[in-house]
Protein backbone atom coordinates (compact mmCIF):
# COMPACT_ATOMS: atom_id res chain seq x y z
CA UNK A 1 0.00 0.00 0.00
CA UNK A 2 2.94 2.40 0.57
CA UNK A 3 4.41 2.12 -3.22
CA UNK A 4 0.12 2.38 -3.95
CA UNK A 5 0.14 5.59 -1.85
CA UNK A 6 3.19 6.73 -3.77
CA UNK A 7 2.03 6.02 -7.27
CA UNK A 8 -1.16 8.39 -6.15
CA UNK A 9 1.11 10.87 -5.07
CA UNK A 10 2.66 11.29 -8.17
CA UNK A 11 0.08 11.29 -10.42
CA UNK A 12 -1.67 13.93 -8.15
CA UNK A 13 1.38 16.29 -9.11
CA UNK A 14 1.28 15.36 -12.35
CA UNK A 15 -2.03 16.59 -12.31
CA UNK A 16 -1.84 19.87 -10.82
CA UNK A 17 1.57 21.06 -12.66
CA UNK A 18 -0.86 20.65 -15.36
CA UNK A 19 -2.55 23.94 -15.98
CA UNK A 20 -4.53 22.73 -18.72
CA UNK A 21 -5.73 19.81 -17.04
CA UNK A 22 -6.36 21.58 -14.19
CA UNK A 23 -8.91 24.25 -16.26
CA UNK A 24 -10.60 21.40 -17.92
CA UNK A 25 -11.52 19.83 -14.52
CA UNK A 26 -12.04 22.70 -12.38
CA UNK A 27 -13.53 25.45 -15.21
CA UNK A 28 -15.85 23.04 -17.37
CA UNK A 29 -18.58 22.35 -14.99
CA UNK A 30 -18.47 25.86 -13.63
CA UNK A 31 -18.97 27.26 -16.99
CA UNK A 32 -21.09 24.94 -18.01
CA UNK A 33 -23.76 25.41 -14.97
CA UNK A 34 -23.37 29.22 -15.65
CA UNK A 35 -24.03 28.87 -19.90
CA UNK A 36 -26.31 26.17 -20.00
CA UNK A 37 -29.42 26.30 -22.14
CA UNK A 38 -32.52 26.66 -18.93
CA UNK A 39 -35.33 26.43 -21.50
CA UNK A 40 -35.58 23.11 -23.02
CA UNK A 41 -38.83 22.72 -24.85
CA UNK A 42 -39.30 18.73 -26.42
CA UNK A 43 -42.86 17.41 -27.55
CA UNK A 44 -44.20 14.49 -24.89
CA UNK A 45 -45.35 11.19 -26.02
CA UNK A 46 -46.72 8.25 -24.05
CA UNK A 47 -46.40 9.74 -20.67
CA UNK A 48 -47.75 7.80 -17.74
CA UNK A 49 -50.26 8.56 -15.92
CA UNK A 50 -53.52 7.90 -13.48
CA UNK A 51 -56.90 8.50 -13.39
CA UNK A 52 -58.65 8.77 -9.54
CA UNK A 53 -62.44 8.73 -10.86
CA UNK A 54 -64.34 9.47 -7.98
CA UNK A 55 -67.64 10.11 -9.69
CA UNK A 56 -67.47 7.09 -12.17
CA UNK A 57 -69.77 9.10 -14.38
CA UNK A 58 -70.92 9.47 -18.25
CA UNK A 59 -68.81 12.95 -18.16
CA UNK A 60 -66.01 11.43 -16.16
CA UNK A 61 -65.85 8.42 -17.98
CA UNK A 62 -65.95 10.36 -21.49
CA UNK A 63 -63.23 12.71 -20.83
CA UNK A 64 -60.99 9.73 -19.04
CA UNK A 65 -61.50 7.85 -22.72
CA UNK A 66 -60.46 10.70 -25.05
CA UNK A 67 -57.48 11.08 -22.77
CA UNK A 68 -56.64 7.19 -23.41
CA UNK A 69 -57.38 7.64 -27.55
CA UNK A 70 -54.34 10.13 -27.18
CA UNK A 71 -51.19 9.37 -28.04
CA UNK A 72 -49.76 11.50 -25.63
CA UNK A 73 -50.62 9.66 -22.19
CA UNK A 74 -50.56 6.28 -21.46
CA UNK A 75 -53.16 5.02 -18.86
CA UNK A 76 -51.53 3.11 -16.22
CA UNK A 77 -54.52 2.40 -13.91
CA UNK A 78 -57.52 4.14 -13.71
CA UNK A 79 -58.55 3.71 -10.16
CA UNK A 80 -55.58 4.76 -7.19
CA UNK A 81 -55.73 6.62 -3.88
CA UNK A 82 -53.93 8.87 -2.88
CA UNK A 83 -51.01 7.62 -0.97
CA UNK A 84 -49.92 5.32 -3.76
CA UNK A 85 -50.38 7.83 -6.61
CA UNK A 86 -47.43 9.77 -4.08
CA UNK A 87 -45.58 6.43 -4.25
CA UNK A 88 -45.93 6.73 -7.52
CA UNK A 89 -44.72 9.85 -8.51
CA UNK A 90 -41.50 9.79 -6.01
CA UNK A 91 -40.94 6.72 -7.55
CA UNK A 92 -41.34 8.06 -11.41
CA UNK A 93 -43.71 5.52 -12.18
CA UNK A 94 -46.21 8.14 -13.14
CA UNK A 95 -46.02 11.84 -14.98
CA UNK A 96 -49.18 13.05 -14.21
CA UNK A 97 -52.71 12.29 -11.80
CA UNK A 98 -55.67 13.37 -12.75
CA UNK A 99 -58.89 13.33 -10.15
CA UNK A 100 -62.17 13.40 -10.63
CA UNK A 101 -64.65 14.71 -7.32
CA UNK A 102 -67.63 12.78 -6.36
CA UNK A 103 -71.24 14.49 -8.10
CA UNK A 104 -68.76 15.37 -11.11
CA UNK A 105 -71.34 15.31 -13.56
CA UNK A 106 -74.27 16.68 -11.37
CA UNK A 107 -72.32 19.80 -10.64
CA UNK A 108 -72.19 20.63 -14.47
CA UNK A 109 -75.52 19.88 -14.78
CA UNK A 110 -76.55 22.11 -11.90
CA UNK A 111 -74.07 24.61 -11.08
CA UNK A 112 -72.76 24.53 -15.06
CA UNK A 113 -69.25 24.46 -13.84
CA UNK A 114 -67.65 21.15 -11.92
CA UNK A 115 -63.94 20.65 -11.05
CA UNK A 116 -61.03 18.43 -11.44
CA UNK A 117 -57.74 18.04 -10.04
CA UNK A 118 -54.65 17.69 -12.57
CA UNK A 119 -51.24 16.64 -10.40
CA UNK A 120 -48.02 17.29 -12.24
CA UNK A 121 -44.67 15.63 -11.94
CA UNK A 122 -42.59 19.10 -12.52
CA UNK A 123 -39.32 17.88 -11.63
CA UNK A 124 -39.44 18.03 -15.44
CA UNK A 125 -40.48 21.52 -15.55
CA UNK A 126 -41.13 21.62 -19.94
CA UNK A 127 -42.72 17.67 -19.81
CA UNK A 128 -45.03 18.76 -16.38
CA UNK A 129 -46.13 22.53 -18.72
CA UNK A 130 -46.85 20.09 -21.93
CA UNK A 131 -48.30 17.29 -20.16
CA UNK A 132 -50.44 19.88 -18.32
CA UNK A 133 -51.57 22.18 -21.77
CA UNK A 134 -52.44 18.58 -23.33
CA UNK A 135 -54.90 17.65 -20.66
CA UNK A 136 -56.44 21.27 -20.85
CA UNK A 137 -56.79 21.22 -24.28
CA UNK A 138 -58.88 17.63 -23.94
CA UNK A 139 -60.88 19.15 -21.78
CA UNK A 140 -61.76 22.54 -23.87
CA UNK A 141 -62.57 20.09 -26.42
CA UNK A 142 -64.90 18.35 -24.74
CA UNK A 143 -66.41 21.65 -23.17
CA UNK A 144 -66.89 22.86 -26.12
CA UNK A 145 -68.83 20.36 -27.62
CA UNK A 146 -71.14 19.83 -24.52
CA UNK A 147 -71.48 23.67 -25.07
CA UNK A 148 -73.02 22.88 -28.65
CA UNK A 149 -75.58 20.40 -26.85
CA UNK A 150 -76.91 22.86 -24.17
CA UNK A 151 -79.38 25.82 -24.09
CA UNK A 152 -76.43 27.01 -20.91
CA UNK A 153 -72.97 27.05 -21.11
CA UNK A 154 -70.80 24.73 -18.79
CA UNK A 155 -67.40 25.50 -17.21
CA UNK A 156 -64.57 22.75 -16.37
CA UNK A 157 -62.21 24.24 -14.16
CA UNK A 158 -59.14 22.05 -13.85
CA UNK A 159 -57.11 22.64 -10.52
CA UNK A 160 -53.68 22.35 -11.56
CA UNK A 161 -50.54 21.40 -8.76
CA UNK A 162 -47.01 20.94 -9.79
CA UNK A 163 -44.65 18.37 -7.86
CA UNK A 164 -41.71 18.89 -6.91
CA UNK A 165 -40.86 22.21 -8.94
CA UNK A 166 -43.65 24.78 -8.72
CA UNK A 167 -42.26 27.85 -9.96
CA UNK A 168 -41.36 25.27 -12.91
CA UNK A 169 -37.60 26.44 -12.98
CA UNK A 170 -35.35 24.99 -15.98
CA UNK A 171 -32.52 24.83 -13.19
CA UNK A 172 -33.77 21.45 -11.38
CA UNK A 173 -33.87 19.61 -14.65
CA UNK A 174 -30.42 20.67 -16.35
CA UNK A 175 -28.54 20.42 -12.95
CA UNK A 176 -28.42 16.58 -12.57
CA UNK A 177 -27.52 16.46 -16.41
CA UNK A 178 -24.78 18.85 -16.21
CA UNK A 179 -23.32 16.47 -13.42
CA UNK A 180 -23.55 13.83 -15.56
CA UNK A 181 -22.16 15.06 -18.84
CA UNK A 182 -19.05 16.93 -16.69
CA UNK A 183 -18.44 14.00 -15.14
CA UNK A 184 -18.32 11.26 -17.81
CA UNK A 185 -16.48 13.17 -20.04
CA UNK A 186 -13.65 14.57 -17.27
CA UNK A 187 -13.43 10.97 -15.83
CA UNK A 188 -13.15 9.04 -19.16
CA UNK A 189 -11.17 10.99 -21.19
CA UNK A 190 -8.57 12.27 -18.47
CA UNK A 191 -8.06 8.91 -17.15
CA UNK A 192 -7.91 7.25 -20.89
CA UNK A 193 -5.23 10.24 -21.83
CA UNK A 194 -3.15 9.90 -18.57
CA UNK A 195 -2.57 6.21 -19.41
CA UNK A 196 -2.13 6.36 -22.88
CA UNK A 197 -0.08 9.37 -22.39
CA UNK A 198 2.70 6.75 -20.59
CA UNK A 199 3.01 4.39 -23.49
CA UNK A 200 3.60 7.24 -26.17
CA UNK A 201 6.38 8.46 -23.92
CA UNK A 202 7.88 5.09 -22.99
CA UNK A 203 7.62 5.17 -19.22
CA UNK A 204 4.89 2.85 -19.29
CA UNK A 205 7.65 0.16 -19.86
CA UNK A 206 9.10 1.19 -17.22
CA UNK A 207 6.36 0.64 -14.74
CA UNK A 208 5.23 -2.63 -15.79
CA UNK A 209 8.24 -4.22 -15.01
CA UNK A 210 9.16 -2.28 -11.38
CA UNK A 211 8.15 -4.85 -8.58
CA UNK A 212 4.54 -3.28 -8.63
CA UNK A 213 1.74 -4.63 -9.49
CA UNK A 214 0.75 -3.69 -13.06
CA UNK A 215 -2.87 -3.33 -11.60
CA UNK A 216 -1.85 -1.28 -9.04
CA UNK A 217 -0.17 1.03 -11.92
CA UNK A 218 -3.32 1.66 -13.63
CA UNK A 219 -5.66 2.02 -10.39
CA UNK A 220 -2.97 4.61 -9.45
CA UNK A 221 -3.57 7.12 -12.24
CA UNK A 222 -7.27 6.54 -11.80
CA UNK A 223 -7.54 7.72 -8.09
CA UNK A 224 -6.61 11.42 -8.39
CA UNK A 225 -9.50 12.11 -10.99
CA UNK A 226 -11.74 10.34 -8.45
CA UNK A 227 -11.06 12.72 -6.01
CA UNK A 228 -11.10 15.73 -8.27
CA UNK A 229 -14.73 14.77 -9.97
CA UNK A 230 -16.10 14.69 -6.29
CA UNK A 231 -14.87 18.21 -5.80
CA UNK A 232 -16.16 18.89 -9.36
CA UNK A 233 -19.99 17.86 -7.67
CA UNK A 234 -18.98 19.56 -4.65
CA UNK A 235 -19.01 22.89 -6.67
CA UNK A 236 -22.19 22.02 -8.85
CA UNK A 237 -24.10 20.90 -5.83
CA UNK A 238 -22.95 24.01 -3.94
CA UNK A 239 -23.53 26.24 -7.03
CA UNK A 240 -26.78 24.64 -7.36
CA UNK A 241 -28.23 25.80 -4.06
CA UNK A 242 -26.60 29.21 -3.22
CA UNK A 243 -26.09 30.88 -7.44
CA UNK A 244 -29.51 28.58 -8.49
CA UNK A 245 -31.44 28.38 -5.37
CA UNK A 246 -32.25 24.62 -5.65
CA UNK A 247 -31.78 22.99 -2.46
CA UNK A 248 -31.04 19.20 -1.97
CA UNK A 249 -34.00 17.63 -0.83
CA UNK A 250 -32.88 13.91 -0.53
CA UNK A 251 -29.30 13.04 1.57
CA UNK A 252 -26.04 14.84 0.63
CA UNK A 253 -24.18 11.54 1.84
CA UNK A 254 -26.06 9.24 -0.53
CA UNK A 255 -25.99 11.99 -3.32
CA UNK A 256 -22.29 11.86 -3.16
CA UNK A 257 -21.83 7.88 -2.52
CA UNK A 258 -24.00 7.28 -5.63
CA UNK A 259 -21.58 10.41 -7.31
CA UNK A 260 -18.69 8.53 -6.32
CA UNK A 261 -20.02 5.15 -7.72
CA UNK A 262 -20.71 6.95 -10.92
CA UNK A 263 -17.11 8.41 -11.25
CA UNK A 264 -15.74 4.78 -10.77
CA UNK A 265 -17.94 3.53 -13.52
CA UNK A 266 -16.22 6.13 -15.62
CA UNK A 267 -13.27 5.91 -14.92
CA UNK A 268 -13.18 1.95 -15.36
CA UNK A 269 -14.64 2.78 -18.26
CA UNK A 270 -11.93 5.27 -19.31
CA UNK A 271 -9.46 2.46 -18.24
CA UNK A 272 -10.96 0.14 -21.09
CA UNK A 273 -10.73 2.94 -23.66
CA UNK A 274 -6.92 3.50 -22.48
CA UNK A 275 -5.94 -0.16 -22.91
CA UNK A 276 -7.56 -0.12 -26.71
CA UNK A 277 -6.37 2.95 -27.77
CA UNK A 278 -2.46 3.95 -28.90
CA UNK A 279 -2.36 7.43 -29.15
CA UNK A 280 -3.61 10.26 -27.56
CA UNK A 281 -5.54 11.48 -29.88
CA UNK A 282 -7.43 8.67 -30.77
CA UNK A 283 -7.89 8.48 -26.71
CA UNK A 284 -9.41 12.02 -26.75
CA UNK A 285 -11.65 10.94 -29.72
CA UNK A 286 -13.10 8.32 -28.30
CA UNK A 287 -13.81 9.50 -24.91
CA UNK A 288 -15.07 12.78 -26.34
CA UNK A 289 -17.43 11.57 -29.37
CA UNK A 290 -17.71 8.18 -27.82
CA UNK A 291 -19.03 9.59 -24.97
CA UNK A 292 -20.61 13.00 -25.37
CA UNK A 293 -23.31 11.43 -27.72
CA UNK A 294 -24.49 8.79 -25.73
CA UNK A 295 -24.49 10.96 -22.71
CA UNK A 296 -26.64 13.82 -24.22
CA UNK A 297 -28.53 11.34 -26.57
CA UNK A 298 -29.48 8.56 -24.06
CA UNK A 299 -29.71 10.43 -20.72
CA UNK A 300 -32.65 11.56 -20.81
CA UNK A 301 -31.43 15.05 -20.15
CA UNK A 302 -31.71 16.34 -23.79
CA UNK A 303 -34.53 14.53 -25.01
CA UNK A 304 -37.29 12.23 -23.70
CA UNK A 305 -36.55 8.39 -24.52
CA UNK A 306 -39.83 7.64 -24.18
CA UNK A 307 -40.01 9.78 -27.48
CA UNK A 308 -37.57 7.15 -29.12
CA UNK A 309 -37.94 4.04 -31.27
CA UNK A 310 -37.77 1.07 -29.03
CA UNK A 311 -34.69 0.16 -29.80
CA UNK A 312 -33.12 2.90 -29.53
CA UNK A 313 -34.52 2.72 -26.00
CA UNK A 314 -33.01 -0.59 -25.35
CA UNK A 315 -29.79 1.70 -26.45
CA UNK A 316 -30.05 3.58 -23.88
CA UNK A 317 -30.61 1.01 -21.15
CA UNK A 318 -26.43 0.28 -21.60
CA UNK A 319 -25.12 4.26 -21.24
CA UNK A 320 -24.63 4.64 -17.51
CA UNK A 321 -25.23 8.83 -17.46
CA UNK A 322 -29.05 7.56 -18.22
CA UNK A 323 -29.26 5.53 -14.29
CA UNK A 324 -27.17 7.90 -12.76
CA UNK A 325 -29.33 10.64 -14.43
CA UNK A 326 -32.24 9.36 -12.75
CA UNK A 327 -30.94 9.21 -9.77
CA UNK A 328 -29.60 12.71 -9.11
CA UNK A 329 -33.09 13.85 -10.14
CA UNK A 330 -34.57 11.71 -7.57
CA UNK A 331 -32.44 12.33 -4.98
CA UNK A 332 -32.02 16.51 -5.75
CA UNK A 333 -35.54 16.93 -7.08
CA UNK A 334 -37.75 14.52 -5.34
CA UNK A 335 -35.86 13.53 -2.08
CA UNK A 336 -36.18 10.22 -2.33
CA UNK A 337 -33.63 7.80 0.03
CA UNK A 338 -32.30 4.52 -1.44
CA UNK A 339 -35.62 3.09 -1.36
CA UNK A 340 -36.09 4.96 -4.74
CA UNK A 341 -32.75 4.52 -6.70
CA UNK A 342 -31.61 1.07 -5.54
CA UNK A 343 -32.26 -1.17 -8.73
CA UNK A 344 -30.80 2.27 -10.67
CA UNK A 345 -27.86 1.67 -8.07
CA UNK A 346 -27.34 -2.18 -8.29
CA UNK A 347 -27.33 -1.74 -12.41
CA UNK A 348 -24.57 0.59 -12.28
CA UNK A 349 -22.45 -1.30 -10.11
CA UNK A 350 -23.10 -4.26 -12.76
CA UNK A 351 -21.89 -2.22 -15.73
CA UNK A 352 -18.84 -1.07 -13.44
CA UNK A 353 -18.16 -4.79 -12.67
CA UNK A 354 -18.60 -5.90 -15.97
CA UNK A 355 -16.24 -2.74 -17.33
CA UNK A 356 -13.36 -3.65 -14.71
CA UNK A 357 -13.65 -7.54 -15.43
CA UNK A 358 -13.45 -6.88 -19.43
CA UNK A 359 -10.64 -4.28 -18.62
CA UNK A 360 -8.25 -6.95 -16.44
CA UNK A 361 -9.12 -9.55 -19.43
CA UNK A 362 -7.67 -6.85 -21.98
CA UNK A 363 -4.65 -5.84 -20.23
CA UNK A 364 -1.46 -6.79 -21.38
CA UNK A 365 1.28 -6.84 -19.49
CA UNK A 366 3.67 -6.75 -22.38
CA UNK A 367 3.53 -3.35 -24.94
CA UNK A 368 3.43 -4.29 -28.91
Amino acid sequence: MKQFATFVKKEFFHVLRDRRTLLILIGMPIAQILIFGFALTNEVKNARIVVVDHAKDNASRSIINRIAASNYFEIQEDVMDRDRMETAFRAGDIKLGLIFPANFEDDLARQNQAQLQVIADASDPNSATTLTNYVSSIIRDYQAELNQQAALSYQIIPQTRMLYNPQLKGAPNFVPGVIALVLMLVSVMMTAISIVREKETGTMEVLLVSPFKPVWVILSKAVPYLFLSLINVLSIVLMSVFVLRIPVEGSWLLLFAESALFIITCLTLGIFISIKTKTQQVAMLVSLMGMLLPTVMFSGFMFPIANMPVFLQWISNIVPAKWFYSIVKSIMIKGVGIEGVWKETLILCGITVFLFVVSLKSFKIRLE
